[in-house]
């Protein structure tokens, strides 16, 4: 048989023991943040039906849609993209076992056939919590609220939640006389204001064929208040303010200033700091689903190395659902970037100090042949008792064994010795404070509690 070389397809990766148990430690408290909130789990299928996909998310974004088709079968399928349109599907599909309103979460892979490059995989989590059946503003507010409590909970204090309305963005464009394709390139270029500045997206829109006059007008207006002098909700209600004076008599610019003024009032009221929070005309997020008010959480670290993007976005979809039912119903969500966070959680050590480095509680050594019946027996009765427990199943010195145990991080060693089964004994040694006990078989488990308990 021919050795293969171990690898990888680009984008994807492999993690160890130790990274799975950091990963877990962030997606359990996301969870626990949006059981918090009322949403409960929900699970879709990787992959789904192309013609499911397709038509969801605009033309660029489906180019990155990976295709799938088992040899010889009929059906055209593709690994989901997000998590979004799977739950329309499934709602179109189960709507009669729902309650509305209907609050899921979904915490799972998806796949995107995009160039690997920092915090940006081909393969990565998404983690969404959506509210279907619920019209006001006060959903899009408690998805917002969701976003800071889950990015307090693991550690960050210097995000900035930016709001915006693609009502509002639409009402821009019939403002500059723009629609069809110059709309969509107006979207385009607009949303990326922050990495090529003002100048690269005048460049971007003229060459796309937008009038100059349009272009200035737009910049004109969505630069007014940039950047940082919308934060606070005193700021964002003037800011509305000055745009319903431009844009007042343009109807759909009107009801997207009206859902701004709610989602704000509604942040106010649910104790989201102000200071957090930052109307922003020029956020777009690039999902073609999207009806009213959007938002995107941004790091405000300085540090080079931690600008990785918005670390959670959403907003609202009002029409999606009418794809796979007779009518639609308003839904609105929102996914926290899992991977991007792990990254930075990574770098700032933002894991609680107790997170061990594996599963494994207690190591049970094994003296020799002749009491490794013994330390089975041990090792059953410890996990009958609710202990995760290794029993060491190789020939070697306990110096040896201990150290296996210290290498790993598993917290305490069983010693079960000659003199402690002719006793009816046990030895238990803590390697963090080298602590040893001595407590009678009976009570192993509860000795080890109380031990962990004591760390």
């Amino acid at each position: 048989m021919n050795k293969i070389k171990p690898q990888l397809p680009s984008g994807m990766r492999d993690f160890l023991p130790a990274d799975v148990l950091r990963r877990q430690y962030v997606i359990n408290t996301v969870a626990e943040v949006f059981e918090t909130y009322g949403y409960e789990p929900l699970q879709t299928p990787v992959l789904e039906l192309q013609e499911t996909l397709m038509g969801k998310y605009g033309d660029d974004a489906e180019k990155l849609i990976f295709n799938a088709r088992h040899p010889g079968g009929k059906e055209e399928l593709a690994l989901r993209y997000d998590l979004t349109v799977p739950l329309a599907r499934a709602f179109g599909m189960h709507e009669a076992q729902l309650t509305l309103p209907f609050k899921r979460y979904q915490i799972a892979p998806v796949w995107r056939g995009e160039r690997p490059q920092r915090g940006r995989f081909r393969e990565f989590f998404q983690c969404d919590a959506d509210t279907v059946g619920i019209a006001g503003m006060e959903a899009d507010a408690e998805s917002v609220s969701v976003v800071v409590t889950a990015l307090q909970r693991l550690g960050f204090t210097d995000f900035l939640i930016k709001l915006n309305n693609r009502k509002l963005l639409k009402g821009i464009g019939q403002y500059a006389g723009l629609e069809g394709e110059s709309l969509d390139n107006l979207y385009r270029s607009i949303d990326k204001l922050d990495k090529i500045g003002v100048d690269g997206v005048r460049e971007e829109m003229n060459r796309s064929g937008i009038d100059s006059a349009a272009v200035t007008k737009v910049l004109d207006l969505i630069t007014s208040a940039r950047p940082g002098e919308s934060v606070g909700y005193e700021a964002g209600a003037a800011l509305i303010g000055t745009l319903r004076e431009t844009l007042g008599g343009i109807e759909i610019a009107a009801q997207g200033l009206d859902e701004l003024t709610e989602v704000l009032k509604f942040l106010d009221a649910m104790h989201v700091p102000g200071e957090l929070i930052e109307v922003d005309c020029s956020m777009v997020r690039g999902l073609g689903y999207y009806t009213g008010p959007i938002f995107e959480a941004m790091l405000t670290s300085n540090d080079p190395e931690e600008r990785v993007g918005s670390v959670s976005g959403g907003g609202r979809y009002d029409e999606l659902l009418g794809l796979f039912r007779k009518e639609s119903l308003p839904t609105v969500g929102v996914s926290l970037g899992i991977e991007r966070l792990i990254t930075l959680m990574d770098r700032r050590n933002l894991y609680p100090p107790d997170l061990n480095r594996t599963v494994v509680q207690v190591l049970v050594t094994v003296f020799g042949t002749d009491t490794r019946e013994e330390a089975m027996g041990l090792a059953s009765a410890l996990r009958a008792g609710g202990i995760k427990t290794e029993l060491f199943m190789q020939q070697a010195r306990i110096g040896k064994q201990i150290g296996y145990a210290d290498k790993k991080g598993i917290p305490v060693v069983a010693l079960l010795g000659p003199d402690e089964i002719a006793r009816g004994e046990v030895k238990f040694k803590r390697l963090a404070d080298q602590q040893e006990i001595v407590v009678p078989r009976a009570e192993a488990a509860l000795a080890v509690r109380r031990m962990f308990d004591a760390l």
